[in-house]
């Protein structure tokens, strides 16, 4: 069954992509009535909040089998968008007073880049600490996105996240710390993307209550849970959510701004990702840039680079998010009246069984 969205407010690029898949048109959640609903709060920048859209619906297409999800797309006043955005964000979004009024099962609550060592001095910060705590009282769960799962932990718990001395950024093995209905029949090593100058670590969540279900080796504390209210708030340091080609088209933007004079380090490529041939070329671009400091020269960067990343985070992601469906619908079906449709996807997937 695809995703679930209201017809008028649809983004083009997902309608085009379901009428391709499927040779039809996009399919409203009205006639539904045991659907699973979720807010999905888009706080990314203008460069990556469409991108950020395909990646969350994509996901959650791939992980739903036929428990029918609808999904309604929020974003912060607080967050500013330029003028290429702007029509876009009015046709597909509603503001955050919208969010009071309906009734959801579930958010998921993307981060955005920040500006300031204290998220609290986000301009943002007042709009996102409402929708925080309505999800804690008003769903059955919450996933935290990045910066999100930094901002959710610091007003719960005033837990502060530390600047690293580099970006962590590529692809890592986690291994399981604990047995969790949501990393069932998830093979180990667990891995997902992560791109982020900052940190939360595990000995300061486990003081606080938080559950470590994932942690890395070289990127720490991967997935971690704890109960607030009513909801499992689910955070995530990483990106499970992002596409193939995310992590290249953020190595490209930080070499850009490199080569523009924003940040005074080359920026070092994503780790596990690239093969060998494209971190060979990559490396001789290096040399060109650290000497021929001038954003033309990206025409340059090596054709070698644009197909040779590894996407093998895909069955990690969907696993784990068809296990907090599975959540949702069993969670649901506890409070209201829902048993056939969870009975219904349960079947599905015992008929496909997580690799």
């Amino acid at each position: 069954m695809p995703l679930l969205l209201e017809q008028v407010r649809v983004p083009t690029r997902w309608r085009e992509r379901q009428s391709s898949c499927d040779g039809g048109s996009h399919r409203d959640y009205l006639p539904f009535v045991n659907v699973v609903k979720i807010a999905l709060v888009n706080n990314m920048p203008d460069p990556a909040l469409e991108d950020t859209e395909m990646q969350f619906f994509g996901l959650l297409d791939a992980a739903c089998g036929d428990l029918p999800v609808f999904v309604k797309l929020y974003c912060l006043a607080g967050i500013p968008r330029g003028d290429r955005v702007q029509p876009h964000v009015k046709r597909c979004y509603f503001g955050i007073d919208d969010l009071w009024k309906d009734q959801f099962d579930a958010a998921i609550i993307t981060g955005t880049e920040p500006h300031q060592p204290d998220l609290r001095q986000e301009p943002y910060w007042g709009e996102l600490v409402k929708v925080l705590e309505w999800a804690e009282r008003h769903t059955v769960s919450t996933v935290l996105s990045c910066l999100a799962a930094h901002a959710s932990v610091l007003h719960s718990d005033g837990i502060q996240r530390r600047r690293l001395s580099d970006k962590r950024f590529g692809v890592f093995d986690a291994r399981k710390v604990r047995e969790h209905p949501l990393t069932s029949e998830i093979a180990s090593p667990v891995r997902f993307p992560h791109s982020r100058w900052n940190e939360v670590r595990a000995e300061e969540l486990d003081r606080c209550g938080y559950a470590v279900l994932t942690e890395s080796e070289r990127a720490g504390v991967d997935v971690f849970v704890k109960h607030k209210g009513k909801s499992l708030f689910v955070h995530f340091q990483g990106h499970p959510e992002y596409g193939a080609q995310t992590l290249q088209k953020e190595y490209r933007r930080d070499i850009k701004r490199f080569l523009r004079g924003e940040r005074e380090t080359y920026p070092s490529p994503p780790e596990g990702y690239f093969d060998a041939m494209a971190t060979e070329a990559l490396a001789d671009f290096e040399k060109r840039a650290l000497s021929d400091r001038r954003e033309e020269i990206m025409a340059e960067f090596p054709a070698s680079a644009e197909g040779a990343f590894q996407s093998a985070w895909t069955s990690s992601a969907i696993g784990l998010y068809r296990n907090w469906l599975r959540y949702l619908a069993s969670r649901k079906a506890e409070l209201t009246t829902f048993p056939a449709a969870v009975e219904l996807y349960h079947q599905s997937g015992k008929r496909s069984a997580v690799s």
